[in-house]
């Protein structure tokens, strides 16, 4: 049963649907003043830093422990998002888990595209290995777009021979850029915050004319041995339900330590409202595994 703040919120989304025709400066801009709904405490600090040459920064609640470091890779279909829009979110996260936050504000396509993304991520993790972070004390996190780069991220460390994080935890991953999944059908009239056209010109614009179906561009059709335990949290009202569902099978199949978290009803990324009692223990969830991940 969802609360009746779901509700509300579902009923504010559905009253309020993107502008047809809107391009990709407006649909930015959208986003940006959607995250000022929901300002970040006053207790949290954020520190700018360049993590690696990637415009990065520090999320520090009180009392945070900051030889536990997770990094952050925000979503927006590799298209939209800031240091900004997620930043609210990304707070939450980090106190429930006590831990410093490093959100990496990679290159959005189509200026930057695939892998460019990719290769921010890799130089802000390789940044905190050379300033003494420890790899066991290291997690990655990312919704949507974000979620799928961790996966990536994943991928490419571990072909590359670097010391691997401890940890991922997925909100709503965006796993599969061919856009394959069942649920695209069987959930398009229930997702009012994504669908398989607006997808598809995501997708396009990131990738540039790459094979959609390369494993760092799609890593649900990666070969997942030797990665790290995951969490994976999704609604069961998405239409990306299946990226999640199909990554969590392949990964245990592979010997991944795999958690998976089917929230009845749920909408994309419905951590990101923190007004929604879902939200709050979904973020309570993340922060129990990161913990665990991490050392207490």
């Amino acid at each position: 049963m969802v609360s009746p703040e779901y509700r509300k919120t579902l009923d504010f989304i559905r009253a309020h649907p993107a502008p047809a025709g809107e391009t990709l400066a407006q649909m930015r801009a959208r986003m940006e003043r959607g995250a000022a709904f929901y300002p970040t405490p006053a207790d949290v600090r954020a520190e700018p830093a360049l993590a690696g040459g990637v415009p990065s920064e520090w999320l520090l609640a009180p009392d945070c422990d900051r030889g536990r470091v997770l990094l952050y890779l925000h979503g927006g279909g590799y298209c939209l998002g800031s240091l900004t829009t997620h930043r609210e979110m990304i707070a939450r996260i980090g106190r429930a888990a006590g831990c410093a936050c490093l959100s990496v504000d990679y290159r959005l396509a189509p200026e930057h595209r695939f892998p460019a993304a990719l290769e921010d991520a890799l130089a802000a993790y390789r940044w905190l290995a050379s300033a003494g972070a420890d790899p066991a004390r290291i997690a990655v996190a990312g919704d949507s777009a974000g979620g799928g780069l961790c996966l990536a991220l994943l991928l490419a460390l571990r072909d590359a021979g670097d010391p691997m994080p401890r940890a991922a935890a997925l909100l709503s991953p965006w796993t599969d850029l061919t856009l394959s999944g069942a649920s695209y059908a069987e959930h398009a009239a229930e997702d009012m915050m994504v669908s398989k056209a607006g997808g598809a010109a995501l997708a396009k614009a990131y990738l540039g004319g790459a094979d959609p179906s390369a494993p760092l561009a799609s890593p649900l059709f990666g070969n997942f041995s030797g990665l790290p335990p995951l969490l994976i949290q999704v609604g069961t009202a998405e239409v990306l339900l299946d990226d999640s569902l199909r990554l969590a099978d392949r990964a245990r199949a592979a010997g991944v330590a795999v958690e998976l978290e089917r929230w009845e009803e749920m909408f994309h990324v419905w951590q990101f409202w923190a007004n929604l009692p879902e939200a709050a223990q979904a973020v309570a969830k993340i922060g129990i595994f990161l913990r665990n991940a991490l050392g207490a």
